[in-house]
């Protein structure tokens, strides 16, 4: 195993920190960053100024002279989408709807009406004519929900855009580009059932209006200026829009239909499934560029969507537009990049992340400015039909959650679904909030290509087997307009078929490439067989400046008296002395002098602002105003750094999720997400498993995310307990009978003191490659008064220590070796105080991954006089680490662990206090009794 020294590089630019200053004031006039203040929000969050709209008086004048009508006009508005003809499945008839008729409000046919201030309609003057214009408007194969929103600009822009919308004809030129779109992706389904007939491709056939949606939105977006879109899809018709619009290299689609890797030889990763490619590519679209990023997804439905939330929230800090622009910029969120999510209909409305990233989408620090929702409906889930998948009325009810508008659409007539996306971009561009678009159509085969739907859905299946597929319908309409003729036809099939051969020739000599090092990863390495070792240290001069403007705040700022009496006082003593920090300052530490190098912290998680315990306290709140003030962000007035505090809503996957895609996006920054016990964490069990753990392994996406799960058995019960670190250890790709390297894809550490925390949390943006990281977190050390570091633990030279030895353990007299791990380590040395054996050391086992073979083989051979090795733990035999360390210890230490802990149990612990007592007391003595 080599073992390679390595350094920051890192200057520590004092300068005039040389003198701390400690005034209870800000000293220098630093910008305020006040989270609730009107002007300005705290970084990450600037409040919009407030929304003064009103209806117009002549308006409200004309709704009251003619009430009746207007009644009418509100009915069609909320009810006339129960009638429209949106479906392309159902039937002819013509269904009534008692709200809709005239006569219900005491009116006739010939009654007469003036339009203004009621409808866009210009020329209606009687209520025979206002009916048929609102049935145009909303009773066709264009309709919408939208009476629901908010606010009154809302619903009154949408009922005027609406209206209008409806009669807006598309260019000839506009209609060709949608011919054409179609042909491709009809050409590629029937090109892939030939060539890969027994491959399960998930087409798009019955959805093909996807392709207009999506070319429309991507040049709507590139016209208003918009840089970026991120895209959320699952499998269906994924390849259709990755070689159509996003044009992905259908020679590397047809490698892995082969069985090849997407990546080159000489990357590491094992790649995914072919309906989890990924893409990113710049596009242009009539003189406007825009770059598109399509994520790769796991399999779990949905669970991809908040990643894009986050990687385009992240991109928006990168770029320095919407929140994280200067308080006197007119930038909005959602002004640099648009997030757009591809939903299944089943999946829209059974799955419960799509609730909680609803739930997180107009949040301060997880807005994006609104996403485009799009529900790709084929009205069946698997083998589900949609009266048995959902309790709603429509997949998409779960809009009204955020009072988003649905404009549904009829996925037979792609020229009505490009209306729709005009309508939902213009929507999200003025109002930054999330709209959803219903695109009503069907699947032509089953779940997928080798599947027989009739099994299930024989009904449905006699329907759709007699239609004609959408392209060929939207190319006669064409033919018939005279814009195509069949020879036209013939060339962009012919044309579009010999490419996709001239692709598929290729399969043999092709040699892919991989993009995840370059842009803004550019300097970034794919992380060694090796074990490095990395300078964290920092300048203690640094250090005590920082930690003395982390309790420093405005001279108008009434902080919490408590808060200025102790916590503030003990810090500052402290840091004088430079002795007996605790955990939090620590860990401000870290996130200071990240800060001051020009690193971005993100934390997030339930209440981390103060911290679950009330230990952080990185956000003040003014007693008075409720104002925040993070004393992080006016460290210098040259910062160019700065912490985001994001207390999150109480949501876990979806919270995770949005944290794993902004830490995607840049290498830049320390994305943190804390859990407020460590056991919550099972909440996100999805992004976990899917992202966190294997993210880079299938997909080539390096992530520094850090997740803090505080851990301790306390007392406490079956929850609040334990963080599972068994079920993390058993995610690695450790191994349990060779060395490991930097390469495993998941580290997992255990440190004991706050200086070890403060390297942990440096190394992470001091390497040269990015690896996620789990803490277990201390509950009890947090104010143990012998979990303490001081300045020269973290000083220049000082690092990351896998393991620590006994420091007052000779090596001569020891006869027993205690292991442990994690805050264990201070009741044992307490019960060997009392019981005064210095014939046993004990061994803090701090990172278990990767493993630290070397270190642990130097403590071996340290202690060779010893005859007795035990594994000591509180958790109970069957959680914990002892299942992990016991064969690596045997194959890589030549050490025969004996146990000593709980023993097995089907919950992380009891719930009964004496039980409790007694197992605490037996797992502390027993160990020298062996």
């Amino acid at each position: 195993m080599h073992h390679i020294w390595k350094t920051a590089g890192c200057s520590s630019r004092l300068g005039r920190f040389q003198q701390v200053v400690w005034s209870q004031q800000l000293t220098q006039p630093q910008q305020q960053r006040h989270y609730h203040a009107e002007e300005r929000g705290v970084y990450g969050y600037k409040p919009s100024p407030p929304n003064s709209y009103q209806v117009c008086e002549e308006a409200l004048a004309s709704r009251a002279r003619q009430a009746a009508i207007f009644r009418l006009v509100e009915a069609y508005r909320t009810h006339a989408h129960k009638v429209a003809t949106f479906n392309p499945l159902a039937g002819r008839e013509v269904r009534e709807l008692p709200e809709l008729e005239p006569a219900r409000y005491g009116l006739s046919d010939g009654d007469p009406v003036s339009p203004e201030g009621l409808v866009s309609a210009p020329g209606v003057s009687t209520v025979g004519q206002l009916v048929e214009h609102l049935k145009t408007a909303y009773c066709g194969r264009l309709s919408a929900q939208f009476t629901h929103c908010a606010t009154a600009e809302e619903q009154e822009w949408l009922a005027e855009r609406l209206e209008t919308v409806v009669s807006e004809s598309l260019s000839s030129a506009e209609r060709l580009r949608i011919g054409e779109q179609l042909i491709h992706s009809q050409v590629l389904d029937k090109f892939l059932s030939v060539k890969f007939a027994t491959v399960k491709r998930y087409g798009g056939e019955g959805a093909e209006a996807t392709s207009a949606f999506l070319g429309q939105l991507l040049a709507l977006a590139a016209a208003a200026g918009l840089r970026e879109v991120v895209m959320a899809m699952a499998h269906r018709g994924r390849l259709n829009l990755l070689t159509g619009l996003l044009q992905y290299p259908p020679v590397q689609m047809f490698q892995k239909m082969r069985g090849m890797r997407e990546f080159p030889d000489d990357v590491k990763g094992i790649g995914d499934v072919l309906s989890h490619l990924n893409s990113n590519v710049d596009l242009e679209f009539d003189g406007h560029k825009i770059h598109a990023v399509l994520l790769s997804n796991p399999s779990h439905l949905e669970a991809v969507n908040p990643v894009a939330m986050g990687r385009v929230r992240a991109r928006e800090q990168t770029a320095g537009y919407g929140d994280y622009s200067s308080p006197t910029s007119r930038s909005e969120p959602g002004d640099h990049g648009l997030c757009v999510q591809i939903h299944g209909d089943a999946a829209l409305s059974a799955q419960g992340i799509i609730q909680e990233s609803l739930a997180i989408s107009n949040l301060p620090h997880s807005r994006v400015g609104g996403s485009i929702h799009l529900a790709i409906n084929n009205q069946v889930g698997y083998t589900t039909p949609e009266a048995r998948g959902r309790s709603s009325s429509y997949c998409t009810d779960v809009a009204k959650l955020v009072d988003a508008p649905v404009i549904r659409a009829n996925g037979d007539f792609p020229e009505d679904v490009v209306r729709a996306c005009r309508v939902a971009f213009e929507y999200r561009q003025r109002f930054r909030r999330d709209v959803f678009v219903d695109l009503v159509c069907f699947r032509r085969w089953g779940h997928n290509e080798l599947d027989d739907p009739t099994l299930t859905n024989p009904s449905m299946y006699r329907n759709i087997n007699t239609r004609v597929s959408v392209p060929d319908r939207f190319v006669d309409a064409l033919l018939e307009d005279d814009l195509l003729t069949m020879k036209d036809v013939e060339r962009i099939q012919d044309q579009r078929y010999s490419w996709l051969n001239q692709q598929l020739a290729q399969v043999d000599s092709h040699v892919p490439k991989a993009n995840h090092l370059e842009g803004g990863w550019r300097g970034m390495q794919q992380a060694p067989s090796a074990v490095t070792t990395w300078d964290t240290g920092v300048d203690p001069q640094l250090l005590k400046y920082i930690g003395g403007r982390s309790v420093e705040w405005p001279s108008n700022f009434n902080i919490h008296p408590n808060l200025q009496k102790m916590f503030v006082k003990q810090r500052r003593d402290r840091l004088r002395a430079g002795e007996g920090l605790d955990w939090a300052t620590c860990e401000t530490l870290a996130f200071g002098s990240l800060l001051h190098e020009g690193t971005h912290v993100r934390l997030c998680g339930q209440d981390v602002g103060r911290g679950t315990f009330s230990q952080r306290h990185v956000m003040l709140v003014d007693q008075t105003t409720d104002h925040v003030h993070v004393p992080l962000n006016s460290l210098t007035d040259e910062q160019t750094g700065f912490i985001e505090v994001a207390n999150s809503a109480l949501t876990e996957e979806a919270m995770l999720a949005f944290e794993y895609g902004v830490s995607i996006e840049s290498p830049n920054r320390l994305c943190i997400w804390e859990a407020q016990f460590g056991d919550f964490f099972n909440g996100a069990q999805i992004p976990i498993d899917t992202m966190f753990a294997s993210g880079e392994a299938k997909w080539l996406y390096q992530s520094a995310l850090t997740m803090i799960l505080p851990h301790g058995i306390d007392g406490t019960g079956p929850e609040h307990s334990s963080c599972r670190m068994e079920r993390f250890l058993q995610l690695t790709d450790s191994k349990e009978d060779a060395v490991d390297g930097d390469d495993v894809n998941l580290h997992i550490v255990n440190p004991t003191t706050p200086a070890q925390n403060f390297h942990a949390l440096r190394r992470q943006m001091v390497r040269n490659f990015r690896k996620p990281l789990l803490i277990v977190g201390p509950k009890m050390l947090l104010r143990h008064p012998q979990a303490t570091s001081s300045l020269a633990d973290m000083a220049p030279g000082t690092h990351w220590l896998p393991v620590i030895d006994d420091p007052a353990a000779s090596a001569e007299q020891v006869r027993t070796v205690l292991f442990c791990s994690g805050k264990h380590y201070y009741a044992l040395a307490a019960e060997r105080a009392a019981a005064k054996r210095s014939d046993v050391a004990i061994v803090r086992l701090e990172q278990l991954t990767p493993f630290p073979t070397l270190q642990l083989n130097e403590i071996r051979e340290k202690y060779s006089k010893a005859t007795k090795f035990i594994w000591s733990q509180e958790e109970h035999r069957n959680q914990g680490a002892w299942t992990f360390v016991q064969p690596r210890f045997y194959n890589l230490c030549a050490t025969k662990l004996q146990y000593c802990g709980r023993e097995v149990l089907g919950a992380p612990a009891t719930g009964t206090g004496r039980d409790h007592q007694r197992e605490a007391k037996h797992v502390v003595q027993a160990p020298f009794n062996m």
